[in-house]
């Protein structure tokens, strides 16, 4: 199959550079912006007439601009949605150019930027089947690549490079022109508004009511680039106000009321459309022929000369428009027109007069040729056929479409066989209405220049039938491609000879299982899509493709497919490669169903929730594409063992395993956003796995992956989502307690060791525990009767520390102590003074040691205090360790003293100097009490 090629010059689109190509051609198929593949493919999609490029708002739909692009390979074309089809091919976006197969790695980087514009790429369905074979990319649910033996692409890099400089070309110019465009279209103004920014290059007035256009209106626009009038209310106009914008380029006044219009040159003008007006004839004045860079030109009349042309003769027209809605016919008067240089030329009929157009319409070097509004009956179809006989006979005609066609059945038949001996290559006929009857015809198909028909839309008032006489007419046509899509047709006969038919459409009807049961005729078929139709076994779609060796393209998406006969194997042929399963009702089972050599598969929009790890026949598989189904988990290569693009968007899939890159070596391209991924720990290993990847083979990456659960992370990117290690690692998590656990044991042990620290402890809870008993002591309690702040008993071994270290520490502090050698009252019994001393002394403070052991007297004033103790329940005893005593010196019979060390806390004197600040600390704690001693007590000295 030859390579696509771009034969012809260009054609200039007021909003961008020059597109290529001869001829406006509506096409099947027809891929929209944002439609998937199964959308796209068979056709089906876009139903709206060829439309005038750029269309109104409001334009009449059967009179629209022409989309200009090649039929015979690749083009570039922008404004898919409005423009709903151009020329024949299919249109894909531009998002979709990254993965067509005239995308080398280079050129992918290169589109990237651009993916998101409203561009197209047209490509005939020939070019289409070399596509699939020769690509390296899957334009499943966004994309669906196709796979197949290596080919050189020479010719198709060099045709990138062209599409590449079109599309920045048109990019850098439309970005340009945005920030200085006005739009006032349909606003009910009656003239151009004043104040209008001096530096507008584009303005839109459509949809008005405009009636005049005065000089002064526009003249300050001198970068004005672009002028829409369309749709208004203008009957006569000057172009001569129009000289002070030297750079216009596109003035549009169709759809106007203009009976005559005086002419000046616009020597940049590109576009004019004049088309769809009130002129008697056509408006051609001898000042156009300076228009040297004109490409469109769009005129109407209600009758013809053939000269009216001449002053244009010379121009090298892209496009004409020729409007003869108005055109009456003369009795016994046949009107000609030359037509010299174009090469797309599109003639619009009345939609509801019965064709009656004598005229001789000649023309030189047309390649696509376009007629809208054809209304046929079995008295007016010669007539049309004379009329065609002299449109077509040139040998460049290479696409003709008839849009908005209202014909016999009869007429129809006579038309093909007139068309079969032209050189027309491709044949479209959109909107197309039958009425009367349906019979058999006697018809017979020679052979023909004819590569592909295309009929799309159909309505049938015929009700009353028979197959043969219908059908009939289709099967037997010995053409290679073979497009009848959204005409409700019920059944397709099979050909009753080995047929030509290589590409075979059938979108958008009511087909069942019986479509092609047993057919042995189609041998040289080698695609076939049958999307949106009332399939529903796919065991007996595997039967259908049996006796179809040549078969390498199955799209039946968009049927009501299942699959639930596990006592039978699948019969495949074995040529598939490309298989498009998606949008159906197909669950687990289908992988038992397949055919062996797949190399591309779409299941996207289906009923799978898992992917069986131990399916076979698929080793040949490259790509597949899951999305939009409930899978629960990402599916391993297992046994797919040739898989490099996997598309599993918008399934379930909430943990996808850390080892999937592992297990799939080859994978180059993997779309798993949009599921609702559990941020946890198992998470973060696979988020890991993705960096160590190389960048661009996880598609979508961020932004489409994201946390759904738990709550706190939702709406989360994954790449944002970080987890310490310790967390996720039981293992490490316990070494890490185990060696922090050991580090500060061995540094509590180094500080109790070196710095004593136990005692430092000790001594600060017994400060606090000080601090806290004296302050839930009610003070009016203590005032009654107390004179001292505290007695010392110690044995008089220890009086040299206590009247050189302890006494004099207390007392400089303003604590009272009471002492025996110096309050103890003579006369007195030293008993009756021990305990005098006690009750009248807030604290009692005893100085233990081994002497204080050896003191009778000592114990005495002890066992006092401590009965003391019990009998007033305050807590009153310091015990003070001076020196350490052994338990096993302490004499059996002073029990109490025993109770008291084992029970009670004490101060230990510390022998460090450094320790005595906090030992004096702790005994200035007891005493934190601002008492007002009783001194009236006379029997206590102070």
């Amino acid at each position: 199959m030859e390579a696509p090629a771009f034969p012809g010059p260009l054609l200039e689109d007021p909003l961008g550079p020059a597109l290529p190509g001869p001829c406006s051609q509506p096409l099947t198929p027809t891929w929209d912006a944002g439609e998937t593949f199964s959308d796209a493919v068979g056709a089906g999609c876009s139903r709206q007439a060829p439309r005038r490029f750029p269309p109104a708002e409001g334009a009449d739909p059967e009179s629209g601009h022409v989309v200009p692009c090649e039929v015979r390979g690749v083009v570039l074309a922008r404004g898919a949605r409005s423009s709903a089809r151009a020329c024949g091919l299919l249109m894909i976006p531009a998002a979709l150019l990254l993965s067509s197969p005239f995308a080398g790695p280079a050129q992918t980087r290169l589109l990237a930027d651009q993916a998101g514009e409203d561009f197209l790429l047209c490509l005939n369905l020939g070019a289409y089947q070399d596509a699939l074979k020769n690509s390296n990319n899957l334009l499943g649910h966004s994309r669906f690549h196709v796979m197949m033996e290596d080919r050189k692409t020479t010719v198709g890099s060099f045709h990138f490079v062209y599409i590449m400089i079109l599309i920045v070309g048109t990019m850098v110019q439309f970005s340009d022109e945005s920030e200085f465009t006005v739009n006032k279209s349909n606003q009910g103004l009656t003239r151009v508004p004043k104040g209008l920014p001096p530096k507008t290059k584009v303005l839109d007035m459509s949809q008005n009511h405009v009636s005049e256009l005065h000089l002064s209106d526009i003249s300050f626009l001198s970068q004005l680039k672009v002028l829409r009038l369309s749709h208004n209310r203008l009957q006569c106009l000057d172009i001569s106000i129009f000289k002070f914008n030297q750079d216009l380029e596109y003035l549009d006044l169709s759809h106007n009321q203009l009976q005559k219009i005086s002419c000046h040159p616009i020597t940049n003008l590109k576009h004019l459309d004049l088309s769809f007006n009130d002129f008697d004839a056509l408006p051609i004045c001898k000042e156009f022929g300076n228009l040297t860079q004109l490409n469109f030109l769009g005129v109407s009349a209600k009758k013809l000369e053939p000269l009216d042309l001449l002053p244009i003769a010379h121009l090298h027209l892209s496009v004409i428009l020729l409007d003869l809605k108005g055109y009456y016919e003369k009795e016994h008067e046949t009107e000609s027109l030359q037509i010299l240089n174009t090469k797309t030329l599109h003639l619009v009929f009345h939609p509801n007069n019965i064709f009656s157009v004598r005229a001789n319409i000649s023309v030189n070097s047309l390649k696509c040729l376009q007629l809208n509004n054809i209304k046929l009956n079995d008295m007016s179809c010669q007539v049309f056929v004379k009329f065609l006989s002299q449109l077509t006979r040139g040998p460049n005609l290479l696409n003709f479409t008839l849009n908005h066609v209202e014909t016999t059945w009869q007429c129809l038949v006579v038309v093909f066989q007139f068309l079969w001996l032209r050189p027309v290559e491709y044949l479209n006929i959109y909107n197309l209405t039958i009425v009367e009857s349906i019979d058999e015809e006697d018809f017979t198909y020679p052979e023909t220049s004819l590569k592909a028909l295309t009929i799309e839309h159909v309505t049938n008032r015929v009700f009353f039938f028979t197959q043969t006489a219908l059908y009939t007419v289709f099967s037997e046509m010995n053409i290679m491609m073979l497009t009848i899509s959204d005409t409700h047709f019920i059944h397709m006969l099979c050909p009753q000879t080995t047929s030509t038919f290589k590409v075979l459409n059938f979108t958008q009807n009511v087909f069942t299982d019986s479509i092609f049961q047993k057919c042995t005729t189609l041998v040289r078929l080698e695609t076939l899509i049958l999307q949106k139709n009332e399939l529903k076994d796919l065991f007996k779609v595997g039967l259908m493709t049996k006796d179809m060796p040549s078969l390498e393209v199955l799209d039946v998406s968009w049927n009501y497919l299942e699959y639930d006969r596990h006592d039978r194997n699948c019969t495949w042929v074995g040529s598939i490669v490309v298989l498009n399963l998606s949008s159906n009702a197909l669950t687990d089972s289908v992988f038992s169903c397949l055919p062996s050599r797949v190399r591309v598969l779409d299941l996207h929009n289906n009923k799978i929730t898992r992917i069986p790890e131990d399916v076979t026949g698929l080793e040949a598989l490259q790509e597949l594409n899951v999305a939009f189904n409930s899978l629960a988990h990402l599916p391993g290569c297992g046994n797919l063992d040739s898989l490099s693009v996997l598309t599993v968007d918008h399934n379930s899939i909430s943990n996808p395993s850390a080892h999937f890159f592992e297990s799939c070596q080859k994978i180059r391209s993997i779309n798993a956003g949009h599921n609702p991924f559990q941020c946890t720990c198992e998470l973060r290993e696979f988020i890991q796995s993705i960096g160590q990847v190389s960048s661009g083979v996880v598609e979508g990456w961020p932004d489409s992956y994201q946390c759904d659960y738990p709550g706190s992370y939702k709406g989360t990117l994954l790449e944002d989502f970080h987890v310490s290690p310790l967390t996720c690692n039981t293992a490490l998590l316990i070494i890490t307690i185990g060696v922090t656990g050991l580090v500060l044991a061995v540094t509590l042990t180094a500080l109790c060791v070196c710095l004593d620290l136990p005692w430092y402890l000790r001594m600060v809870c017994q400060w606090a525990q000080t601090r806290r008993r004296a302050r839930n002591v009610p003070l009016d309690k203590l005032q009654r009767t107390l004179q001292f702040h505290a007695f010392i008993s110690y044995s008089e071994h220890d009086s040299a520390w206590v009247k050189n270290e302890l006494v004099p520490s207390l007392e400089k502090e303003d604590i009272q102590i009471c002492l025996h050698e110096r309050n103890f009252v003579p006369g007195k019994s030293i008993v009756e003074n021990i305990i005098n001393c006690i009750e009248k002394s807030y604290k009692s403070i005893f100085v233990l040691s081994p002497n204080f052991v050896q003191s009778e007297w000592c114990h005495y004033e002890l066992y006092f205090a401590h009965h003391n103790l019990f009998h007033e329940g305050s807590d009153n005893l310091i015990l003070i360790l001076l020196e350490p005593i052994p338990q096993n010196n302490i004499p059996s019979k002073y029990h109490k003293l025993k109770s008291l060390m084992t029970q009670r806390t004490y101060l230990e004197w510390p022998k460090e100097k450094s320790k005595r600040g906090l030992f004096w600390a702790n005994i200035r704690a007891a005493f934190n009490v601002k008492l007002i001693l009783n001194t009236e007590d006379n029997d206590v000295e102070m």
